[in-house]
């Protein structure tokens, strides 16, 4: 499977670091939720939000002065469930989520080659499915967040929620990894302490994916991983397809 090179990297060889980025942490399920946006508007973004440390993040917020714009999920989360449909009740905030995600409550639908503007600068939307149907990553100022697809030293499982180790190894490989090899990766998760990568360091070192691993060596290694569940998928995935509601 041949995958492209999206136009917009083509075209923008030279990232401008963005001055309003921020690697938020949620102890319970290791978890990154990450704020993003434009110093000149104040515009901003919150990914992958997690409901118990929704306050501390709004804080962040009201404390930089920003206008919080959006509150993206990567995908459907199994291990936390998100803040976006609570932070849509407390503000005027437009919510988003993959086209995938069977998500009827969501303001916004993502896909692959879609835009979201923080001011001047752009969200640039990637499909990155394998971890589950609904992944996205997404790329700004340099920046990748690559969600549960890509790890640092790691992926995503595959082995529920529509996992495909065949479609995480094409989408990592056909887009996460034609991205400039300086680009930052920054993920939903990590368990030993890391905050960030980058794509050149992941083509090297990354056990699963890296190096010269052929599919078929990823989707043996996949398939012989035999993980539990995570403790919260039961409460989680119906939760956060009804955008962060539980169910009564």
């Amino acid at each position: 499977m041949i995958l492209t090179k999206p136009h917009f990297l083509r075209e923008n060889s030279r990232h401008v670091k963005a001055e309003i980025f921020y690697q938020l942490f949620e102890p319970q399920s290791s978890t990154y939720t990450y704020l993003l946006g434009d110093p000149i508007s104040g515009e901003a973004a919150l990914v992958d939000s997690v409901l118990e440390t929704m306050d501390r993040d709004l804080l962040l917020v009201d404390q930089l002065g920003l206008k919080l714009k959006y509150v993206l999920d990567t995908h459907i989360h199994a291990d936390h469930i998100t803040a976006a449909g609570e932070i849509r009740r407390q503000r005027a905030i437009k919510t988003g989520v993959s086209r995938h995600s069977q998500v009827d409550c969501a303001d916004l639908m993502l896909f692959e080659g879609f835009e979201l503007t923080l001011g001047q600068r752009k969200i640039h939307i990637l499909e990155t499915s394998g971890h589950t149907n609904s992944c996205l990553s997404f790329v700004f100022e340099g920046r990748v967040l690559t969600g549960d697809a890509l790890l640092i030293r790691g992926t995503g499982r595959t082995d529920f929620q529509e996992g495909s180790a065949e479609k995480l190894y094409d989408n990592v490989h056909g887009k996460i990894f034609k991205l400039p090899p300086e680009t930052q990766i920054y993920p939903g998760h990590d368990y030993n302490g890391q905050t960030h990568s980058s794509v050149e360091m992941e083509i090297k070192f990354n056990p699963r994916l890296g190096g010269h691993k052929t599919k078929a060596e990823f989707v043996e290694m996949m398939s012989e991983l035999k993980l539990a569940h995570p403790k919260k998928i039961n409460e989680a995935v119906p939760a956060n397809r009804a955008c962060g509601q539980k169910s009564k």
